[in-house]
């Protein structure tokens, strides 16, 4: 059942988000990313994220508005013991980012909040765990810097740290990609 919420907050929340976009401003690019998450107990892995970025009329240029959505998956197989384990985090979020002026490349700082969707599971029959599961919603504050450098055109790239802070969760994500500037 919490699957079913989760998959339902998620759709009305991108359905909601070409309105949102109209009355935050305009859109003026879209990002594509892929991280390096690295988080507590855990080794690094891979993950991905899209987001938008928005420039509101009535905030200064240097402002930005990025709504946000960034997706891991880690999961391990231990053939010996017969174990399996998976972690997920979905985040739906939204950074404000204040881009430093400078002639050829573009750095910025930014803060967001974001709400993380959180579940692991194991299946460990040896150890008496069959199919145990567990998911919860957490919200969490992220602070970020980075670079971007245009490529050609309208395309770009970025690089940038970003630090999740969500209690029991904490996240520090260096992530990497490509840009279009509408």
């Amino acid at each position: 059942m919490r699957r079913y919420a989760r998959m339902l907050m998620l759709s009305l929340a991108l359905a909601a988000a070409p309105s949102l976009a109209g009355a935050a401003g305009p859109i003026t690019g879209v990002e594509g990313m892929t991280a390096t998450v690295m988080q507590k107990g855990q080794s690094s892995f891979s993950g991905i994220g899209l987001r938008l970025r928005l420039h509101p009329p009535q905030l200064i240029e240097q402002i930005t508005l990025m709504p946000t959505l960034e997706y891991w998956r880690n999961s391990s197989n231990i053939q010996p013991f017969g174990i399996e384990t998976t972690r997920k985090d979905a985040t739906l979020g939204v950074d404000a980012r204040f881009d430093i002026p400078t002639k050829s490349w573009k750095p910025y700082v930014g803060v967001g909040f974001g709400l993380h969707f959180i579940s692991s599971a194991v299946d460990a029959p040896s150890l008496g765990l069959n199919k145990a599961s567990d998911s919860l919603i957490k919200g969490g504050f992220a602070v970020l810097g980075g670079a971007s450098f245009g490529l050609a055109g309208r395309l770009g790239n970025l690089i940038e740290l970003k630090y999740h802070h969500v209690p029991d969760h904490s996240q520090l994500k260096i992530n990497w990609g490509l840009s279009y500037t509408l």
